[in-house]
């Protein structure tokens, strides 16, 4: 069946998602994060596209951009790339790393942008991780009322008022604001725990870390593997990478 044609927008801004596949997390820790910032700088000076918003979550990305020097297409397949050989090299596997191709819908109308926006920022709060917008470290909200490093933010905050202190009140009101904001949906991405909390729970209820598992007893070896199988949001390969067991001896512990 051939792909469907994507929408283009006469504005050339978008909003675009980028999800692990299978659901699986995409970022392990802030260094892949950081990492993942750096290419958005990279290709906004060396392409000149324009990010209005980002944020970063566990598996799958928000970006809000207008197309630079070349098709959006190119430029997600940079971005895309130049992170997934960080992070093939940095945790030393092989493969996809995002679910097929990125998902986008165009973004035409100011008051929908403004939504997108919000949408965006307002991800972490909606998915339980924050309670408050601005704790939420890997997203663009705070570019907006703080030092910018990779968004525009000007566009947006123009949007809101001409005057500047009073658009960053307004900014801050809109983000605030009880809503319906569906934007982009997708159907929910299955739980997932960090390399680092299984580590620790390990540590916590076992006084072993997971490094050391394969030197320790069969017996310690099997219920420890049994443990961090059953943790909700691990999976198998992930396990395996922390460990060092196969899949296959992981699964029948």
């Amino acid at each position: 069946m051939p792909r469907k044609v994507r929408e283009k927008s006469k504005t050339g801004i978008y909003h675009v998602m980028l999800r692990g596949v299978n659901g699986q997390s995409i970022f392990e820790d802030e260094a892949d994060c950081e990492k993942f910032i750096e290419g958005l700088e990279t290709y906004k000076r060396e392409i000149g596209c324009i990010i209005y918003a980002y944020c970063l979550m566990n598996n799958h990305v928000h970006l809000l951009i207008k197309e630079g020097e070349e098709e959006l297409s190119n430029t997600m397949k940079r971005i895309g790339a130049r992170y997934v050989y960080w992070y093939n090299w940095q945790y030393n596997r092989k493969g996809h790393l995002f679910q097929g191709r990125y998902k986008s819908e165009p973004v035409e109308e100011d008051a929908y942008f403004l939504t997108v926006l919000r949408y965006i920022h307002q991800n972490p709060v909606k998915a339980g991780l924050t309670k408050d917008i601005a704790a939420y470290r890997w997203s663009s909200y705070n570019e907006y009322t703080g030092k910018e490093r990779v968004v525009h933010t000007d566009f947006a905050l123009d949007l809101m008022d001409k005057n500047r202190e009073k658009a960053m009140q307004s900014f801050i009101a809109f983000h605030k604001a009880s809503n319906g904001d569906q934007c982009l949906e997708i159907t929910p991405p299955r739980k997932t725990i960090s390399d680092k909390e299984i580590k620790q729970l390990v540590w916590d209820k076992y006084n072993i870390a997971l490094a050391a598992l394969p030197n320790a007893s069969p017996t310690i070896q099997k219920e420890v593997l049994k443990y961090v199988k059953g943790l909700d949001g691990s999976s198998l390969r992930q396990l395996s990478r922390l460990t060092g067991f196969t899949v296959n001896k992981i699964y029948r512990a």
